[in-house]
């Protein structure tokens, strides 16, 4: 049986979904005088820009398996995904890399996560919860680990 990737599509066409300025930018250059001369200079339109994948799924899953062997986690991982480069946006398999809270979207925090010497996923700082965390700004709701932070009911 097939396993479900870890990341979903996500409509981008809809109002308001905000994308990468350098697009915009870029956008506003491409038909100048000076732009249509060097067009061999130019690069893609679509340079590499993944647009509507949410990777949600996969740092749920990979905080689900935190203590597990890396190796089977890793293979597993690759396995579901279209590209192994979401991976390393959570996991640092390097020490200088690693880093408590990791900024995943606009407003959404998770741990960091890394490889110690047993070849095992660990968190970065486990002691570090939601209700220690204060939000950038209160216009948007903030996620850590998917619980919300710094929101009063009311």
């Amino acid at each position: 049986m097939d396993k479900k990737p870890l990341y979903r599509k996500v409509n981008t066409r809809t109002w308001g979904v905000r994308r990468n300025e350098l697009v915009a930018h870029y956008r506003d250059q491409r038909n100048t005088k000076s732009e249509s001369r060097r067009e061999a200079s130019r690069g893609s339109m679509h340079s590499g820009k993944r647009y509507g994948l949410d990777y949600t799924p996969l740092f749920r899953f990979l905080l689900s398996r935190v203590g597990g062997r890396w190796d089977q986690i890793f293979s597993e991982v690759v396995s579901r995904l279209d590209c192994p480069d979401p991976l390393f946006w959570m996991v640092a398999i390097q020490e200088d890399e690693r880093s408590d809270i990791v900024r995943l979207g606009e407003s959404s925090y998770f741990n960091g996560l890394y490889v110690d010497e047993q070849n095992l996923l660990q968190i970065v700082n486990p002691e570090l919860k939601a209700a220690d965390m204060t939000p950038s700004c209160q216009c948007c709701t903030h996620t850590f680990n998917g619980v919300v932070f710094g929101k009063t009911a009311g």
